[in-house]
């Protein structure tokens, strides 16, 4: 990216506070990348540990397959999950709330027994899974800000910071060389004004 620039003061200033607007935000950006990559990794070994729950739970109910048979499908629905917002190292991401779930009345004296702990089994499962999916999307969203936080801290370390530094050696550089021909031009115009006077005097 190449930095616009003029050789002049006002432009030298302007590229001064760009530079050390970008220094001083760089620990900033490096800090939240960090903690977005430790936030990442929390979020993906939280959603693995919740699969994993979720077959170890399906493994202890092995047991019961014989008797889902006699289970009512419709007899449990989902119909809403409610999700907040949580901000982790300054980025939203979704926190699971309650799940709604609608039970159909069945008759405990005509179904068999078990069919309220059948109930209990499902919201549980289903919570495991849910929950494990809302973690998969945190992980997903602060992967995402990672990354954009990884460019801009590239971006600022490696081409801008860089580009204005550059810059401003160019602006100086070109300031001091205009300076230095300034004061020779002076002094050439005093001393060939210092000749002529001298040629004066002598006539």
């Amino acid at each position: 990216m190449a930095i616009k620039f003029q050789y002049n003061k006002t432009s030298l200033n302007n590229l001064g506070k760009q530079l050390k607007m970008r220094k001083n935000a760089l620990p900033t950006l490096k800090n939240k990348e960090s903690a977005l990559r430790v936030e990442v990794k929390k979020a993906k070994q939280r959603s693995e540990q919740l699969v994993e729950e979720l077959d170890a739970a399906l493994k202890n109910y092995d047991y019961l397959a014989a008797l889902w048979n006699e289970f009512q499908p419709n007899l449990i629905t989902i119909t809403d999950v409610d999700l907040f917002t949580v901000k982790v190292a300054g980025v939203k991401t979704p926190g699971l709330g309650e799940i709604h779930y609608q039970i159909n009345e069945f008759d405990a004296f005509k179904c068999p027994a078990w069919y309220a702990d059948g109930v209990a089994i499902l919201k549980e499962l289903s919570r495991l899974g849910i929950e494990s999916e809302v973690y998969l999307e945190k992980s997903r969203i602060l992967d995402y800000q990672r990354k954009k936080t990884t460019q801009k801290v590239n971006l600022y370390e490696k081409v801008q910071i860089p580009g204005y530094q550059e810059a401003i050696r160019k602006i100086k550089r070109y300031m001091e060389d205009e300076e230095n021909l300034s004061k020779a031009a002076s002094k050439i115009v005093k001393n060939r004004h210092a000749l002529e006077e001298e040629e004066e005097a002598e006539q």
